[in-house]
């Protein structure tokens, strides 16, 4: 049965964030709100965490998890950035955008797309997921909280409590957008936008 923490958007209580990623550094897999939608949050280690993920989602081995980061500088160890793409996303952080950038070896290939050796990566505007990356330390490894069959993630923390229960360790209640992120592949070494979601698309193309 999944915890309920409920803690507040804009001011989070340091008592129930500490619960949370003392959750995350035992394996815990948790949903919890951000700027686009919740999202399903485990630590970069947690391999089972991962199976979990792929299990509740549906995913195949060809999907991009998120890395999700307090700051720029934590995002830079990540990945490979040329001076046209660092200009592009340092404007658009923190923010609802996901970036697909070639992996730095710092990322585990088991979270790399398998052929490209690409990962996703994002900055948000949220206070409950800043206060749970500065309280953990690191990157936390992140994938927008869709069911199978849907094509919006789910925004309501009790209702998620309701459906995935025993799936998870915790629920975060708290405020969330209601899209997923924007995502741009810059793979190529231009910006493509894969999906358009919560963040303007426009200054990508």
């Amino acid at each position: 049965m999944a915890r309920y923490l409920d803690i507040h958007p804009v001011d989070p209580q340091p008592r129930l964030v500490d619960q949370a990623v003392s959750l995350l550094r035992e394996d815990g897999l948790i949903a919890y709100p951000t700027d686009s939608g919740y999202a399903l949050g485990i630590q970069l280690g947690n391999r089972d965490g991962l199976d979990r993920i792929r299990t509740i989602r549906n995913l195949d081995d060809k999907h991009h998890f998120t890395l999700v980061c307090k700051d720029f500088a934590q995002l830079g160890q990540l990945v490979h950035i040329d001076n046209a793409a660092f200009r592009a996303i340092k404007s658009a952080t923190p923010g609802p955008y996901t970036f697909i950038l070639p992996a730095t070896g710092e990322v585990p290939k088991r979270l790399m797309h398998p052929k490209k050796k690409t990962v996703g990566v994002r900055i948000p505007e949220h206070p409950i997921v800043r206060a749970l990356l500065e309280e953990l330390g690191e990157p936390m490894l992140s994938s927008t909280l869709i069911l199978p069959g849907e094509t919006e993630p789910m925004t309501e923390g009790w209702l998620i409590k309701d459906e995935l229960d025993q799936l998870l360790d915790a629920v975060i209640e708290g405020e969330s957008g209601s899209l997923p992120t924007t995502v741009v592949d810059f793979t190529s070494g231009a910006a493509e936008v894969t999906r358009y979601g919560a963040g303007d698309a426009s200054r990508f193309e």
